[in-house]
């Protein structure tokens, strides 16, 4: 499943770098630094939901992109992504025959669109949607602390999500940017995941 994610990114970033609109040479938007493959790291928080209950942590990742400019204040592009709970990220609840019900959630790999405005040559608000696949354990004990099922899988899903980038200063001629976004992800598994992070990430334009 993650070289298939792997393969989605690469796809769309190629689309992307062949597009007409992407091809110009010259800086637009007065001055903007908005184009580009980018890297960045995000950390912030990790909301993992399941079996009823939900279980806030820490959490981090990266993610890699590339964006192009249509016009002089749209942005649009590709990315790949990975994100996991510092310490995993774990629910438990007990039904009503007593048994203990636990599902563990542990890496996600991500494949999105992200397109945004300009609200200044250097901000940019932004909106992203795509895949995403999550690596899960699900297993059940019974009253006596027995285990009845173990069950490892991945499990496919959906990601939307928003935030602000805004550009900082250069790191030699590359430019440094941060921003702060929220992500939703919903897995077919009947759970789902809310984080609120922020990023640090150099573009190579």
């Amino acid at each position: 499943m993650r070289s298939v994610l792997l393969t989605t990114a690469a796809a769309a970033v190629s689309m992307a770098l062949a597009a007409p609109a992407f091809a110009q040479e010259e800086t637009t938007g007065g001055g903007t630094s908005f184009r580009g493959i980018r890297i960045e790291g995000n950390f912030g928080g990790d909301r993992f939901q399941s079996e009823g209950v939900h279980n806030d942590e820490f959490g981090f990742g990266g993610t890699v992109g590339f964006d192009g400019m249509i016009g002089d204040k749209i942005v649009i592009g590709a990315e790949g992504s990975y994100w996991r709970g510092a310490d995993w990220n774990e629910n438990c609840s007990v039904n009503a025959a007593s048994f203990e019900v636990c599902r563990k959630s542990f890496e996600e790999w991500g494949a999105a669109i992200r397109a945004g405005v300009m609200a200044t040559p250097q901000t940019l608000v932004f909106v992203k949607g795509g895949y995403v696949n999550n690596e899960q354990r699900k297993y059940v004990i019974d009253p006596a602390g027995i285990p009845v099922t173990y069950q490892n899988y991945g499990s496919d899903g959906y990601q939307l999500g928003g935030g602000v980038e805004q550009t900082l200063t250069a790191f030699g001629s590359l430019p440094v940017y941060a921003n702060v976004q929220y992500v939703y992800s919903n897995y077919v598994s009947h759970s789902s995941r809310h984080r609120i992070m922020g990023g640090v990430g150099i573009r190579f334009k």
